[in-house]
């Protein structure tokens, strides 16, 4: 038998080269998608700032760049600033600017509509003369935002080591510290066209508040959820304006669980508020209260005294009496002992302990003895019992 030798099959070489080919066409594609979709963000930034506008909500930044590549898109706001109009029913004209030194904003490539953003503190807060009256710092902030560029279906913002002063004379003066904020919001019912019910969750660890209330200036821990719902829709308009339709709607806010701690003290509420023609909040919170008596003094029962005791408080609690002897006989008594008097109405705290506590009944909260009451609104005005404890602002 003869050796037969066999020829060599020619290679198809255009295999080798397929896969590279294939790779680099991705490549190609993909850089064309990146600095295509990189080119229009001035385009979707500027109609995003215009919706908020139309908000009352002015955005800026005197430089923009785009990086990122390839794979994210990091948006950078040097000297960023906003400018809130209308936002509140104090001040429905006033402008408020708000400025600090950068804005990051971050979007993966594959998921455009979740941003993640990032805030470099300080930030300055003017009025109309563009003279800070408030400085606000921390450590760290952060924002995420899904749905953009058209509405949000939920949002979030996140502080640590927050610090907030007021600016008197040039000199800072402390207004609200805390060790870590969140706000959380989403669309939890209807859509952002027809009756949004919108979800909130407040959460507070080591704040304190120095002007809003004395029962808030020591440290306390927060958490709250609220359902706002009454809405017409979520179309571009300041808040003030969303409260009125809400008023008129007939909506409401939902206070669906809150927690507040304080030092011996812990309260729990839920309830539903509603508005009142004059944007003042209206309806009853049921409370259960742990270690009440512990922070009786700081509600100002002694202010109270000595600012007089109203009628209408001692025809409930003792009728016959009135304001005027009550007051008259608080003075006798200084002028005949010094200072007796006034032991007369720090004691007061005790007996407005004991009439709080038997407005409600007996509970347990959390393993302690508690009482459990009902906390009233009235216009805005906050009722313990009979006892004004608080204002809060109208919403518009």
């Amino acid at each position: 038998m003869s050796d037969m030798t066999l020829a060599p099959r020619p290679q198809r070489l255009w295999r080798l080269f397929l896969m590279p080919v294939l790779l680099l066409a991705a490549a190609i594609a993909w850089c064309a998608f990146w600095f295509h979709a990189a080119s229009k963000v001035d385009e979707t930034a500027d109609a995003w700032r215009a919706r908020e506008a139309k908000s009352g909500r002015v955005y800026d930044c005197d430089k923009r760049s785009v990086a990122g590549f390839p794979f994210r898109f990091e948006v950078s706001c040097s000297g960023a600033s906003v400018a809130l109009m209308a936002q509140t029913a104090a001040a429905p004209q006033a402008p408020i600017t708000a400025r600090l030194s950068e804005i990051l904003v971050v979007a993966q490539a594959y998921d455009p509509k979740l941003l993640i953003a990032e805030f470099t503190a300080p930030a300055t807060i003017s009025g109309m003369d563009r003279q800070p009256f408030m400085t606000v710092n921390w450590s760290k902030a952060r924002s995420s935002i899904v749905g953009l560029p058209a509405v949000p279906q939920r949002a979030a913002i996140v502080f640590d080591d927050l610090v907030i002063d007021r600016i008197n004379a040039s000199l800072p003066t402390p207004l609200a510290r805390a060790g870590h904020v969140e706000l959380h919001a989403r669309l939890a019912d209807g859509s952002a066209q027809d009756h949004p019910v919108i979800e909130t969750v407040l959460q507070i660890a080591g704040g304190s508040l120095q002007d809003l209330h004395p029962l808030l200036i020591e440290r306390f821990d927060a958490d709250l959820r609220i359902l706002f719902s009454g809405l017409k829709d979520f179309s571009p308009k300041p808040w003030p304006e969303r409260y009125r339709e809400m008023q008129a709607a007939g909506g409401h806010v939902e206070v669906v669980q809150s927690r507040i701690a304080q030092g011996d003290l812990i309260a729990v509420a839920a309830g539903t508020l509603g508005l009142s023609p004059g944007g003042g909040l209206d309806g009853e919170l049921q409370m259960t209260v742990a270690g009440f008596e512990k922070v009786i003094p700081a509600l100002g029962i002694e202010k109270m005294l000595e600012q007089g005791v109203p009628q209408a408080t001692l025809d409930r609690v003792v009728p016959g009496v009135k304001t005027q002897d009550v007051n008259n006989l608080l003075g006798a008594l200084n002028r005949a002992i010094p200072g007796l008097g006034n032991v007369v109405k720090q004691n007061a705290n005790i007996g407005v302990a004991a009439g709080i506590n038997s407005l409600g009944k007996e509970a347990v909260l959390e393993g302690r003895k508690a009482r459990a009451f009902p906390l009233r609104f009235v216009d805005g005005a906050v009722f313990l019992g009979p006892l004004k404890v608080g204002q809060v602002p109208p919403l518009f």
